[in-house]
């Protein structure tokens, strides 16, 4: 009985030991952080690789280093030109500092989350329709920095915000089509307009070069003659100089 007994002595100091070992000693993988705290108090910030701790007296928080991707929910926004529209995005960041990830903040994936929402609505706020469909890269920039610098205390850094969709109600959308025609229509006149002002322009200055020669003139009223000779037609126009209607005007008495 006695061997029992001892024997059954050394398996509970067995299990008690493997216990405490099992709780003093903690493998951090490369890409984690452990926030260690003893008796409460912070200790400082060890990992990766193998980590002992006094079992009952410390404690650990495992923080993750690795690049995390958000999901901003759609947010309902109203533009500078009184447009509504839906607009979602997507937000990059890792903790740089997880002393302060653990410290000063509860939850920095859920204080993020709330505030790339109020940002998306604040920034996007104050600028027009067409900035948001045309500017996107700017206005990802825009709330890339100040996102970035409100997170700075909690030991975040938002790498990279991307917009991924404006949604426009369906009379919204026939409007800016209908906006977009004529505009393209605008676009057609002016430089319709602008054509026929440059065709006028050289037009002039061709007059104007002929006017010093007048053999030049005869010279491509002979070309003119070849080129309607080279394409088969009977008909042959001779153009009556304005010089000689002058010469035989018959002035009245």
């Amino acid at each position: 009985m006695d061997m029992f007994a001892d024997l059954a002595f050394y398996l509970v100091a067995i299990v008690i030991l493997v216990a405490i070992l099992a709780s003093a000693v903690k493998i951090l993988r490369e890409y984690e952080r452990g926030v260690v705290f003893t008796l409460g108090r912070f200790a400082g910030v060890k990992g990766p690789g193998l980590i002992l701790l006094i079992p009952y007296v410390q404690q650990m928080m495992r923080v993750d280093l690795r690049t995390r991707v958000l999901d901003v929910p759609s947010q309902d926004v109203i533009s500078h030109d009184n447009v509504s529209v839906r607009v979602s995005a997507v937000i990059y960041f890792r903790v740089i500092d997880p002393e302060k990830s653990t410290i000063q903040v509860e939850d920095f994936m859920m204080a993020t989350s709330q505030l790339a929402q109020t940002t998306l609505r604040s920034v996007l706020g104050k600028h027009d329709l067409d900035e948001m469909l045309a500017e996107r890269d700017r206005l990802n920039s825009d709330i890339q920095e100040i996102l970035d610098t409100q997170t700075d205390a909690w030991g975040i850094k938002v790498a990279t915000v991307e917009i991924k969709h404006v949604d426009i109600n369906e009379s919204m959308i026939r409007a800016i089509a209908r906006q977009a025609e004529a505009e393209r229509e605008r676009r057609a006149k002016v430089i319709n307009a602008e054509g026929e002002q440059q065709a006028a322009a050289k037009l002039l200055e061709a007059a104007e070069i002929l006017a010093k020669q007048p053999e030049a003139m005869q010279l491509r009223y002979l070309s003119t003659l070849n080129v309607i000779a080279g394409e088969k037609t009977s008909t042959i126009l001779f153009p009556f100089p304005m010089e000689f209607g002058n010469l035989i005007t018959i002035k009245p008495k």
